[in-house]
């Protein structure tokens, strides 16, 4: 169910009806004793006109008013004062947990904690504060029930005590909306809140992060989520654009492009006149001429990358390196093939 709280949104409390005791079901009570005969005998005996039942209609079956239907047939009543709840059997179930909670007989540590366990499993999505205060309990008791006794992946979102829906984990509440942002950037705050499961609010706080190229995650909240596995120390590398080792994966380079380095080697391509006239070799230049002029400002590149893209940034880059290395060796089988033993 969408609100957090099925008493306001199902039940109507002002109409009573007159139904006869036998149409009534026994409740569906968190209680394991479900009737006290002796307080139900003070309420018989106390003379007083007793509020009407609260009951499900869907099945008759009492929420909120066993022992006063038990009063009412130890006066000799054939009928007795309901108001009826539409709701599910389940929401009808979290109603006589608040109801016995805030009124009547208390409930037990053990009672409360078995009516916390069972809205546990209906209504995962509802906060731990949600369901302790619905069950009389602490939020951190309701959460360790959770943990313990309600396996299985967590639901993206938890329903607050005001309504509103908040990410059970909210970083990656954040680092979601920052994805469906970057792919779909004229989506609205709202849609992209509702898809990530947060607030739109937050969806705003994410894209002014995003904007000024920091993480969308501020740093208090990523510091309190799973702590990343420190990186690895940098690999000492050859200086960019420098010329390779004479030796390449046990190949040894050629005499005449031993020693050179990348913006010479890409300069000699460009004299070609067969390169230049075929598509295919333009595409070449043009892709070994982009990698020159990326070298040329590699910290900048670097530095443009917001930390929430820098894994795929650096997950693509690999992938480049390895293509690129495929092409080499490629080439070079060609190359050997070619030339006269």
């Amino acid at each position: 169910m969408d609100q957090p709280n099925p008493r306001h949104a199902t039940r109507t409390p002002d109409v009573v009806t007159e139904v006869p005791v036998g149409a009534l079901l026994a409740a569906d009570s968190p209680r394991t004793v479900q009737v006290d005969e002796s307080h139900a005998q003070a309420l018989a005996q106390s003379g007083r006109t007793l509020p009407p039942l609260l009951v499900h209609r869907p099945t008759m079956r009492i929420i909120d008013g066993t022992h006063r239907l038990r009063a009412a047939v130890l006066r000799g009543q054939d009928t007795v004062g309901v108001t009826y709840f539409d709701g599910s059997a389940e929401d009808a179930f979290v109603l006589s947990v608040e109801a016995n909670i805030s009124h009547g007989l208390p409930l037990t540590h053990a009672e409360r904690t078995a009516a916390a366990l069972r809205i546990l499993r209906s209504h995962p999505e509802w906060s731990d504060r949600g369901i302790a205060r619905r069950t009389g309990l602490a939020g951190k008791t309701v959460g360790a029930l959770r943990r313990r006794e309600v396996p299985g992946p967590a639901p993206p979102g938890r329903v607050g005590q005001d309504g509103r829906v908040r990410p059970a984990d909210p970083v990656r509440g954040r680092e979601t909306a920052a994805r469906l942002m970057a792919g779909r950037p004229t989506a609205s705050l709202r849609q992209i809140a509702r898809e990530a499961g947060i607030a739109p609010s937050t969806v705003r706080d994410v894209r002014r992060r995003m904007g000024a190229g920091a993480d969308p995650v501020p740093a208090a909240q990523r510091r309190s989520g799973t702590t990343p596995a420190p990186a690895p120390p940098p690999v000492p590398a050859r200086v960019r654009g420098q010329p390779l080792p004479a030796r390449v994966r046990g190949q040894p380079l050629p005499a005449r492009v031993r020693g050179q380095p990348l913006p010479a080697l890409v300069g000699s391509l460009c004299k070609d006149p067969l390169l230049r006239l075929s598509d295919a070799g333009r595409l070449l230049l043009r892709m070994l001429d982009l990698q020159v002029s990326g070298l040329r400002q590699w910290e900048r590149i670097v530095a443009a990358i917001p930390p929430y893209r820098v894994e795929t940034a650096a997950a693509a880059a690999a992938q480049c390196a390895q293509d690129w290395q495929e092409l080499s060796e490629e080439l070079r089988r060609r190359a050997s093939a070619h030339t006269p033993a």
